[in-house]
């Protein structure tokens, strides 16, 4: 039987908090005197009327979560706050809800598809809305990766569990100690690369607005020219934050508590930097040999996108899908790759990606020597087959909602390069996909709205590592 009290009392709290973060756009349009007060705070007053009646009723003494409460309130958090918090987009005038729910959905799952365009001149409200959505989405995600996920063992994230993630009694507030460790890191970093933005020659409030998309890997911008209206000193802030939103924060914590850098020998994190120092490389060797560019703006220009889609920021540059074969190529595969677990980045992550090629060495030894036991490690751990399973079911999934949603969009009448690179952007979070419509230079206005339904839900499944969903659907979940 599902323990209402405690879920109810939860999503209050999620509730109330989205209540406060309300109000700072509300005093943006006071100050600036825009027609955005009233949508503030009528959205305001629902939202914070709704979190009080959820803490009054499930207010208890007791507010144990077993496993399957846990399941359905990670699902019903994501999906009820982006109910209540496109509210305001729904009050502004010219946008219906199913605009203002996608464009909620992709800001609080960091994935930073837009249908809205004109940013330029929009109300600063509006804009400081969008940036604190995905600023949100950002955090939230982290301390679900970091003491969620690895509990409820999804797609092997179980390597990455630590005592916060045992949500018994006595862990609940190395939990809340976690997760206040997590939030101070995620303020100072916001704060650092909204200063670095602002000496790029942003105003503050440019710099501000992209600090809270860049940490959060979400790729709002407020421009229609999204990033390329910045100078080139901005590029590269850009690159150094958004690599940093792509590591794994606790990491952070880790190395100001212990004063020390070991904690970033991990295998996860060498990969991942590696990875996209290679790809950029090589992408700046394309553009500047068949280009005409100088090194300098070949290695800017293929840093820059390489580590936006790879941590599935999703910010415009450039639009890449004119620079060739080889480069739209290689960004439909970036797509998929994701950065490391931890992060606010979506995607596949690193990790799985290393999992898998031990897994491949541990089969190849076996085939040498039949009689062998051999047991590949990461991390100075075991791989066992409990994770190795999880793993495998997740990429199976991951594979079945991509074509699933392919399918969709095509029946909604779009066209296969637009249904298939769409799937997959709303499935990694990465933003635009590839094609005319929602490629770097497009945005998804123009789509019908069963696809942007299709591709909200998406987005939520791949936030949520869609095991966290999928298992909702399973008869066996709702038995006990």
């Amino acid at each position: 039987m599902l323990n209402l009290r405690p879920l109810l009392f939860i999503l209050g709290i999620f509730l109330s908090t989205l209540t406060v973060f309300m109000f700072i756009p509300l005093i943006f349009a006071l100050f600036y005197g825009e027609e955005t007060v009233g949508a503030f705070m009528i959205s305001s007053l629902f939202t914070g009327t709704c979190a009080s009646a959820c803490i009054h009723q499930g207010r208890s003494r007791n507010l144990h979560l077993n496993i399957r409460d846990m399941f359905l309130l990670t699902s019903l958090t994501w999906l009820i706050v982006s109910f209540f918090a496109a509210m305001p987009f729904t009050l502004y005038h010219g946008i219906n809800y199913t605009d203002a729910f996608f464009e909620t959905m992709s800001g609080i799952t960091t994935t930073g598809s837009t249908v809205l365009s004109g940013l330029d001149s929009m109300d600063h409200s509006i804009l400081i809305w969008r940036s604190l959505l995905q600023w949100m989405g950002g955090i939230g995600f982290i301390v679900m990766a970091v003491a969620v996920l690895p509990f409820l063992n999804v797609g092997g994230m179980r390597l990455f569990r630590t005592e916060s993630s045992d949500w018994s009694d006595k862990a609940i507030p190395r939990t809340q100690d976690m997760a206040k460790h997590l939030f101070y890191i995620y303020i100072l970093l916001t704060v650092l690369c909204g200063i670095a933005y602002h000496l790029s020659g942003m105003n503050w409030f440019q710099a501000i607005n992209h600090a809270m998309t860049t940490l959060s890997t979400g790729g709002y911008s407020t421009s229609d020219s999204s990033m390329a209206a910045f100078s080139n000193q901005a590029h590269w802030v850009g690159v150094v934050f958004m690599a940093a939103g792509g590591l794994p924060l606790l990491m952070f914590v880790n190395s100001i508590q212990q004063r020390s850098l070991w904690v970033w020998n991990d295998a996860q994190v060498k990969g991942f930097i590696l990875f996209i120092s290679l790809v950029s490389m090589s992408l700046a060797f394309w553009l500047w040999l068949g280009h005409e560019m100088s090194p300098l703006d070949a290695l800017r220009l293929a840093s820059f996108n390489v580590v936006s889609v790879v941590t599935t920021t999703g910010y415009g540059l450039t639009d890449y899908t004119a620079w060739g074969a080889l480069a739209n190529i290689a960004f439909l595969f970036l797509m998929f790759a994701g950065s490391c677990s931890g992060s606010t980045s979506g995607g596949i992550k690193i990790f799985r990606f290393q999992i898998a090629g031990a897994i491949m060495r541990e089969q190849l030894k076996q085939q040498f020597h039949p009689s062998g036991v051999f047991k590949e490690r990461y991390n100075n751990r075991i791989i066992s087959d409990d994770i190795v399973r999880s793993l495998v079911t997740f990429i199976l999934l991951f594979a079945f909602v991509i074509v699933l949603l392919s399918i969709i969009l095509v029946l909604t009448g779009l066209d296969p390069m637009t249904s298939f690179t769409g799937a997959i952007t709303a499935v990694t979070n990465v933003g635009p996909g590839l094609g005319d419509i929602i490629g770097p230079a497009g945005n998804f206005s123009t789509l019908p709205d069963v696809a942007k339904w299709a591709l909200a839900i998406g987005m939520l499944l791949g936030r949520l590592e869609i095991l966290t969903v999928a298992v909702l659907f399973h008869p066996q979940f709702w038995k006990y």
